[in-house]
């Protein structure tokens, strides 16, 4: 009877002893498929973070590319736009620069005309002063006196003659002349860079029918 409970507990200690071995067993194959599973993961995860990092790399140098090609294009875009801006302002400077000439020669001339025809009609003042003090001069000759009243005379008619000449001249497109009478000989200035011959003739043809000049006594230049 005893030894029918010690077989009995022989058996008991052996069915645990196998249970536990089975429970080991799984155990340990459960932790090694979890193991297993978390490196596979583990693998995934450094997997990704690879390519997620390899594509960020890529992503830099390509945004870093960009940025220099733009830095490059922008630069040079730069440089040129600076250059054309430059070249504006040179082609600015030029032209305001031969504006100037111009505004400066054209002034020059207009101060020319101006001047001389000032100086012109104070001679002929001058003149006319003199020719009356010898008619209002009770020292004068009658003979004197003739003389002063035919020179007031001529000198009247010229500047009279002068001035319609004058005046049909810039009617031929001309912006300004003057004319100096001196005995036969009359001499035109014309404000112009050249003339025509055909200019020339009409200019000719004004100042002989209007002061009953001879062609070759009128002489005709620029200014």
């Amino acid at each position: 009877m005893k030894l029918l409970k010690k077989n009995q507990i022989v058996i008991y200690v052996i069915a645990l002893m196998l249970m536990a071995v089975a429970y080991l067993n799984y155990t340990t194959n459960t932790a090694e498929q979890s193991v297993e599973a978390s490196l596979q993961m583990e693998a995934r995860d450094d997997s990704n973070t690879a390519n997620i990092g390899d594509a960020t790399l890529v992503s830099s140098n390509d945004v870093l590319s960009n940025t220099d090609t733009v830095n490059e294009s922008s630069g040079n875009s730069t440089t040129v736009s600076n250059t054309e801006s430059s070249n504006t302002t040179n082609d600015n400077s030029n032209s305001n620069s031969e504006t100037t000439q111009t505004n400066a020669q054209t002034s020059t001339d207009d101060d020319y005309f101006t001047k001389s025809k000032l100086e012109r009609d104070t001679m002929y003042s001058q003149m006319l002063e003199s020719y009356e003090n010898i008619l209002n001069s009770t020292n004068s000759l009658e003979t004197q006196k003739q003389s002063a009243t035919d020179e007031i005379k001529k000198i009247n008619d010229t500047k009279n003659s002068i001035m319609i000449c004058e005046n049909l001249i810039q009617t031929k497109g001309f912006e300004n002349s003057i004319i100096f009478v001196n005995g036969d000989s009359i001499s035109v200035i014309i404000k112009s860079d050249e003339l025509t011959q055909e200019e020339v003739a009409q200019v000719q043809n004004i100042i002989s029918r209007e002061m009953n000049a001879e062609i070759e006594n009128i002489h005709i230049s620029t200014k």
